[in-house]
């Protein structure tokens, strides 16, 4: 496992510097980010995503599964939830309530690395169109299921934590080699089942009445210079126009959405 995934402030921070750099300035190409909007994020985490929406005088709601998370969320983010600017909902996302749990509904939604855990991804698609006030959008951020370390593979405590590619394998072949090396099998393949490409995201945006407001494919994900010290960088123009061989070379997908027809 690398270092930053078991010192929590550490990735907090990574996220948070993320977020103020590249998540919010994509946005707000489509999207100005004012204070007093009310913003989502589902697998919120320790919050530092959500952080970097607080300092622009947002108010922010963060769903999370895990209660360690919150947790360490609530220690690093403690001042703007004393005031009243943030608060946390320790749930599944599919139960929790629009009114009482997350008191929406919000301005801005936000998936960070999240769209790629979750099941039955068109229905939360539609659920969140009721989430949003009127011409809200929503950010996705993911890396496409064939990258490199589409299979987060990366969170594996032994030498397959460095191999790329090797969640691509049969079944078989991939179960038997986590197996063999005592990883987190039920984890790394759940991760299979909910897998996402950039085709079926656009799909399921299609489907379900979304618009595509604006979509940067990466070659090189902006976090990784905070992970490994590399230069972020856009894919090339005439690769991410190629389906399905861009998603072997593309680490990173950020996209904003919004309904396609007016919320009422």
């Amino acid at each position: 496992m690398f270092d930053f995934h078991a010192d929590r402030k550490r990735y907090f921070e990574m996220q948070y510097l993320n977020a103020k750099g590249y998540v919010l300035p994509f946005i707000e190409q489509y999207f100005s980010i004012k204070p007093g909007l009310r913003v989502l994020e589902i697998g919120a985490g320790e919050g530092g995503v959500l952080n970097a929406f607080l300092e622009r005088g947002c108010y922010g709601v963060g769903v999370e599964l895990d209660p360690r998370r919150v947790e360490w969320a609530c220690g690093f983010l403690w001042e703007p939830i004393g005031r009243g600017q943030l608060h946390y909902v320790d749930k599944d996302i599919y139960q929790t309530d629009l009114t009482h749990d997350l008191k929406g509904p919000f301005d801005i939604i936000v998936l960070k690395d999240v769209i790629e855990h979750i099941h039955d991804q068109p229905r939360l698609m539609r659920y969140m169109q009721n989430w949003l006030a009127p011409g809200g959008v929503i950010f996705f951020g993911f890396p496409p299921w064939h990258m490199p370390f589409g299979g987060h593979q990366q969170i594996a405590r032994s030498f397959l934590a460095k191999l790329p590619y090797i969640h691509l394998l049969p079944l078989f072949l991939y179960k038997g080699l986590l197996k063999l090396n005592r990883e987190p099998v039920a984890e790394l393949l759940e991760i299979r089942d909910t897998r996402i490409t950039i085709e079926r995201f656009e799909r399921i945006c299609h489907d379900q009445g979304y618009t595509i407001l604006n979509r940067l494919h990466y070659l090189i994900n902006p976090i990784y210079q905070w992970k490994f010290g590399w230069r972020p960088k856009v894919q090339w123009g005439f690769l991410t126009r190629i389906p399905y061989l861009r998603n072997f070379l593309t680490t990173c997908v950020y996209y904003l959405i919004r309904p396609s027809s007016p919320l009422k």
